[in-house]
């Protein structure tokens, strides 16, 4: 077995795995969740979340968001 026919071996079962973690994904229907190290565990000067220190009304980031929704 030459070192092309090993290398294309292995790309096919890597690409058959990510197909099959999409698959999974796609099919449970879970959402896609942010990692506890991203913004919501940074804290301001103040000790708050950066996620709640945006300075719009939520009423207004939800109605902007609705827009974009649809």
């Amino acid at each position: 077995m030459s070192f092309f026919e090993l290398f294309l071996i292995s790309c096919g079962v890597f690409g058959g795995v990510f197909l099959a973690m999409a698959v999974g994904v796609i099919f449970s229907n879970r959402q896609i969740k942010g990692s506890c190290g991203g913004l919501a565990g940074m804290l301001d000067e103040n000790g708050k979340s950066l996620c709640d220190s945006c300075s719009t009304p939520v009423e207004e980031c939800e109605d902007f968001m609705q827009q974009q929704c649809d």
